[in-house]
């Protein structure tokens, strides 16, 4: 387990040097990173530097972190593998408040970031709400049923949002791919506070989640307040999802992706599970976003390619059961 900390510490700076020096506007060579570093570079470059590429950097490695955690959390939770972020329908709430925003003609960055995420964090208290009813014996399987049909019925107004606002559509649809487009170091400061210690929840509360996987009976039998720690997990993987979504649009399969490539090196134990899938998330979200914005003349959404991704993933998991 330490040779793996260790190789992917390393990578995450490898992959972290070449994101920042490599980019749509070019490639920055040794010399001019080093000057960048030391500030003696031109003006043109540090701004490149710190006006972009540093943000959108740091914003990867916060959504990739936030939503691989969460995804990891989640099949605990529900001991279902393929429970993923988005099963509280995080990502419908958030769209349809992008997508508000966008039709009222308000679509400034701190509007779009508000809404999604208040929208959003709406969503998972909605859909937990629903779920944790009493009529309802299997509240883990209610609140996936609840989470399911509010995030249908949200899609379709998102839809029809989109629908009857024909100028503002292209806007909303690249949001809901999602993207690191136009990085803005508001967007981090927003973010990496709930990230840091939404992590820091989930990374000291590893060994609830082995005793949750081997079921609930036993959760209780070893000391665990199953009910509460639902709660707190819901309201933490909650934020975590929204902050995520908020920033960067709706961004699929990672919280599937990452936690099951580490669970086939680590095993199960959420003790090793959970470190070795923040440091992996914190790779892999940066090179997919690096592969989105330097593989054409544009720039391919985010989303899209870790949807191209995620379909051969699911079948792979599907042919190993």
């Amino acid at each position: 387990m330490k040779k793996l900390i260790a190789s992917l510490t390393a990578l995450n700076i490898l992959v972290a040097v070449l994101c920042l020096t490599v980019g749509s506007s070019g490639i920055f060579g040794v010399d001019v990173f080093f000057r960048i570093v030391y500030g003696v570079a031109k003006e043109s470059d540090v701004s490149i530097f710190f006006g972009v590429r540093l943000p959108r950097l740091i914003l990867a490695m916060i959504v990739g972190a936030a939503l691989s955690s969460s995804g990891c959390a989640m099949q605990a939770l529900f001991r279902n593998p393929l429970a993923e972020p988005y099963v509280l329908g995080v990502a419908s709430g958030a769209s349809v408040g992008a997508a508000i925003v966008y039709v009222l003609g308000i679509a400034t960055m701190s509007n779009i970031l508000i809404s999604a995420f208040v929208f959003a964090l709406l969503t998972s208290f909605t859909v937990y709400k629903l779920g944790t009813l009493a009529r309802f014996k299997d509240q883990n399987y209610a609140i996936l049923l609840a989470g399911i049909a509010i995030a249908t019925t949200l899609s379709g107004l998102t839809s029809l949002l989109i629908y009857f606002s024909a100028q503002s559509m292209h806007k909303v649809v690249f949001w809901i791919m999602g993207s690191f487009s136009n990085p803005r170091w508001e967007e981090v400061y927003f973010s990496l506070p709930i990230a840091f210690f939404g992590l820091l929840f989930l990374l000291f509360n590893s060994w609830n989640f082995n005793a949750l996987l081997l079921g609930e009976e036993h959760a209780m039998a070893v000391g665990l307040n199953v009910e509460n720690f639902r709660r707190y997990l819901i309201g933490v993987v909650s934020l975590l999802t929204a902050s995520a979504v908020a920033v960067s649009g709706v961004i699929g399969f990672v919280g599937i992706i990452v936690p099951h490539t580490m669970r086939l090196m680590v095993g199960e134990d959420y003790r090793k599970l959970l470190p070795a899938t923040i440091l992996f998330s914190t790779v892999f979200m940066p090179l997919v976003d690096l592969a989105s914005r330097i593989s054409t003349a544009g720039e391919i959404p985010v989303g899209a390619l870790t949807a191209l991704l995620g379909g051969p993933f699911f079948l792979y998991l599907l042919w190993r059961r």
